[in-house]
């Protein structure tokens, strides 16, 4: 039994039971805490890392929603206010405010929800962190009938190796996948994380028709993919036409929840984001969408 839980448990950061902007339809998004990426521009950063009650959070919390018994920091959200000081004093861009939750807690959310679901997306943090979990939780959805209807997509950094892909795609609809910067350089200088298992991600879901959705991030002065007289960069572009028509969204970087170096970079231009559109579709690429809203 013991090798059993840990596969239908995940430490969960937060859960959101309605949400049109993570997939297709209106889906229950399941953000899941820790990412073995360390992006300087994460507008999520307290998903990064995992809780190691020091304590640091439990003086600024102005309710007592934080306490600390036999070693462990303890959340009550009965009386957070969600004033999220707790997040800006930890040192360890973690979140004490997780939730432990089974594969039979998601499933009654689902069933509870459910009239007025398309699906489930597990998000992060880095889903693929917990990836026993994914593939329980999606495993009992294909097999429960009432949930059966339900589509399952994984949003994802791309790192999984292709032995963890293949335990998940018999069970998965689609991934969204991001695509931080195209030389490994300047990848590893947004993500402190190399590009090759990322491309070979995009490479396998593609191949298996489950690519949902490539997500392309625009910071300025630092994103490559144009080259310097403007046009796209011509071995990415070879790259996106192998994978086939699949759709690509572009993001622009916001300072919205940033911290550290990164705040201080500039943020993205509509305009910076409708050249990089059209040179997309330019090179037959897509369909591609744009941010509903830019400053």
């Amino acid at each position: 039994m013991a090798d059993v839980l840990p596969t239908r448990s995940a430490l969960v950061s937060r859960v959101l039971p309605f949400s049109c902007v993570d997939g297709p339809g209106n889906r229950l998004v399941l953000f899941l805490q820790g990412c073995n990426f360390r992006c300087p521009g994460c507008h999520n950063p307290h998903t990064i890392g995992l809780c190691d009650d020091c304590g640091d959070c439990l003086a600024v919390c102005p309710s007592g929603a934080l306490t600390l018994s036999e070693s462990k920091i303890h959340w009550y959200a009965v009386l957070c206010t969600d004033c999220d000081a707790c997040l800006d004093v930890c040192p360890r861009s973690a979140n004490p405010k997780t939730a432990t939750m089974t594969v039979d807690d998601v499933l009654a959310l689902l069933r509870r929800y459910g009239p007025l679901l398309s699906g489930i997306t597990v998000s992060g943090g880095e889903a693929t962190t917990q990836l026993p979990f994914v593939v329980a939780l999606f495993a009992a959805i294909k097999g429960a009938p009432d949930l059966a209807n339900l589509t399952c997509l994984l949003d994802s950094n791309g790192s999984l190796a292709e032995t963890g892909w293949q335990r998940l795609l018999p069970v998965l609809d689609g991934a969204m996948l991001d695509l931080k910067g195209w030389r490994d350089s300047v990848h590893l200088s947004l993500t402190g994380y190399g590009r090759d298992r990322v491309l070979a991600s995009l490479r396998l879901l593609a191949s298996h028709g489950k690519l949902a959705e490539l997500r392309l991030l625009h910071v300025p002065g630092k994103s490559d993919f144009l080259d310097a007289s403007g046009e796209l960069d011509e071995d990415l572009a070879a790259f996106l036409q192998q994978l086939g028509p699949v759709p690509i969204r572009l993001n622009g970087f916001r300072h919205h929840g940033v911290r550290g170096e990164a705040a201080q970079w500039p943020e993205a231009h509509q305009t910076e984001l409708e050249q990089l559109a059209s040179r997309l579709r330019a090179a037959g690429l897509g369909p591609v969408s744009l941010p509903a809203l830019m400053g």
